[in-house]
């Protein structure tokens, strides 16, 4: 059994862990952040009538946690090795997800900058793989854990349900800037936010993208006649979100700019990296209304 508990960064270094597994002849990676622990596969508990890709569920300390075929959810022909098979049980979104791997490799120290974007061709509202790592003379995808679960239970994420239940308000002329590498997230925080009145949005891919914005802005003059507040996703190829907020309180025309973190990864024991970094506040997905509300309290 593999645990995370040891693995702790400083917040803002734009540094993350992964650990890399295979299926089949693929590589993988998922951040440490998101890793409770790893175990041996063991057997599962069907559930009926679950989603295809639900192998099933067991009880570890206790506690039920769903089991997911990565395999079936990535659309890979694999069958696993029992002898090398594994359990990689997560926590994100709230939730305590178990993914179904085949052999653990090793776990990487890395910076954000070594992760590319998957190209246009393959970066729309349907991919799964949301960055890539050329490591060893060979390459290490990155899934998005969180698009497939939300593909599985569209409740474990902003769906347009929870958009339409929101209020409508009249249109503010005050300007959101939102980082966030997922294409379907960003699509959903720009309804959320138009729907909610906010419809100036500044939409950047990743946390460079973004900090390259502000920067420019601040060029202009007085940083606050462009933006008035930013939104920030944390796990994003190029530069993340504490890193990309670290930079944003360091700047001496840019640290009285609100910034909320709304990211899968808000949870108790991570939410002091936010803290350390001055995040205004901090949100977990899919939490919308939250978000709004801290939206209507912190935006200048």
């Amino acid at each position: 059994m593999v645990s995370n508990d040891s693995i702790l960064l400083e917040s803002g270094t734009n540094e993350l862990e992964i650990v890399e597994f295979t299926i089949g002849t693929n590589r993988f990676g998922i951040n440490v952040i998101k890793v409770r622990e790893i175990i041996p596969a063991m057997p599962v508990t069907k559930v009926p009538f679950s989603h295809p890709h639900v192998e099933g569920v067991i009880s570890l300390r206790n506690e039920v946690i769903p089991v997911v075929n990565l395999a079936e959810s990535l659309r890979l022909p694999v069958k696993y090795d029992e002898k090398d098979e594994k359990f990689i049980i997560t926590e994100f979104n709230k939730l305590k997800v178990a993914f179904h791997v085949e052999k653990i490799i090793r776990i990487h120290r890395i910076s954000w900058e070594q992760i590319e974007q998957p190209n246009e061709l393959a970066k729309n509202l349907e991919s799964l793989i949301t960055g890539i790592i050329q490591l060893d003379n060979d390459m290490i995808l990155l899934p998005d854990f969180e698009k497939i679960i939300f593909n599985i239970n569209p409740n474990t994420g902003i769906s347009e349900e929870r958009i339409k239940q929101l209020d409508e308000r009249e249109r503010s002329e005050k300007t959101i800037l939102i980082a966030e590498d997922s294409p379907l997230l960003r699509e959903m925080l720009q309804q959320t936010l138009k729907k909610v009145g906010y419809v100036n949005i500044e939409v950047c891919h990743d946390g460079e993208e973004a900090f390259n914005k502000l920067l420019a802005f601040a060029e202009k003059g007085d940083v606050a006649d462009h933006v008035q507040l930013v939104i920030t996703d944390i796990e994003m190829p190029k530069m993340d979100g504490h890193h990309l907020t670290k930079q944003i309180k360091e700047h001496d025309q840019l640290k009285h700019l609100p910034v909320i973190i709304f990211s899968s990864l808000i949870t108790t024991d991570l939410r002091h990296k936010g803290e350390q970094v001055g995040a205004d506040a901090q949100v977990s997905k899919p939490e919308v209304d939250e978000l709004v509300k801290y939206v209507d309290k912190h935006i200048l």
